[in-house]
């Protein structure tokens, strides 16, 4: 019995080190996944926006870092495309 449960747990932390490992390889380093794993997991919630909702209105800051706007004001008759990521 002793050995089963050994077996059993060995190959739990095998599967987890293969989720880590492929994680890690998908994110660009271990260190991204341990971050996303330990900060982003436990904020993530399902939002209340719906298809055809209005965006709701944020603070952005430009790419020069200065300067400050609203999307409200930059919503009109033709589509807004934000695009947050990096590019380092």
């Amino acid at each position: 019995m002793r050995k089963w449960i050994s077996r059993v747990a060995l190959a739990i932390v095998a599967l987890v080190g293969l989720a880590f490992a492929g994680l890690s390889y998908r994110m660009g380093s271990a260190r991204d996944a341990y971050g996303m794993l330990r900060y982003a997991l436990p904020r993530m919630s399902q939002g209340e926006v719906k298809v055809g909702d209005k965006a709701p209105d944020v603070e952005l800051i430009s790419t020069d870092g200065a300067s400050r706007l609203h999307l409200r004001d930059k919503i009109g008759p033709r589509p807004l495309v934000l695009i947050f990521g990096s590019y380092t």
